[in-house]
């Protein structure tokens, strides 16, 4: 029986234009499913800068400053990731020698909380400022968001370096346009010494697990706020 050429060609032309349209539609509802599908965004980064406060020093595992801060901050609904960078013992010198490198992983935001161990050193509030303002120069160069941490001095220096180093933190904040909280140990309670007393550690300068608790619950709003705008 003879069999026409032309007729097989057409057969053949059907069939695969047929598996090419077939293939197509897999491809399209491919497509489709992959757009449908929700992307997984990722989670703020926002790194704690600073000195034994930060680091959470003479406490466990997860009684720190920061677990304890990025546990409440998820618990407000924020989707955060919170990084160490505390330093126990770490001065504003300290810290502008570790900046840097610090910075090389990307962040969205900053708490930074340095000068304390200034104080204890008794370093001139001209180099702190100096320090602090090498500080925030980098982290205005990385882009990061920044909420500013003020650290009071003591009456025992005298007034006129008490005057000179607790300016520094809000002249500061104000020329690079941070956010601002005068001290890291908002959320304690400035009425009672007996109470005050329980909310550190033997060592008087190290705020315990619960202290820590209160300092969060002051600062947490402030850095949630930092996040969202």
């Amino acid at each position: 029986m003879f069999v026409c050429p032309t007729s097989n060609y057409l057969k053949l032309r059907s069939a695969l234009s047929y598996g090419v349209g077939v293939m197509r539609g897999k491809v399209l509802a491919l497509l489709l499913l992959l757009l449908a599908a929700p992307v997984s965004a990722e989670p703020l980064k926002l790194l704690a800068f600073g000195d034994s406060l930060t680091h959470g020093y003479g406490l466990p595992q997860g009684d720190g400053f920061v677990p304890q801060m990025e546990a409440w901050l998820r618990a407000e609904g924020l989707d955060v990731a919170v990084t160490n960078a505390g330093v126990s013992g770490d001065t504003t010198a300290g810290g502008l020698s570790r900046i840097d490198w610090t910075l090389a992983e990307p962040f969205d935001a900053m708490i930074l909380t340095l000068g304390g161990n200034d104080l204890l050193r008794g370093t001139a509030p001209e180099v702190t400022r100096a320090n602090m303002d090498g500080i925030l120069q980098a982290v205005q160069g990385a882009g990061l968001k920044v909420l500013l941490i003020g650290m009071p001095a003591p009456g025992n220096y005298g007034p006129e370096y008490e005057a000179a180093f607790n300016a520094i933190w809000p002249e500061l904040s104000a020329q690079y346009g941070t956010a601002y909280v005068p001290s890291f140990f908002i959320g304690l309670p400035d009425d009672d010494p007996a109470k005050l007393r329980g909310l550190f550690q033997p060592d008087g300068i190290h705020p315990n697990a619960e202290g820590v608790a209160l300092i969060v619950e002051g600062l947490g709003p402030e850095v949630a706020k930092l996040l969202v705008e």
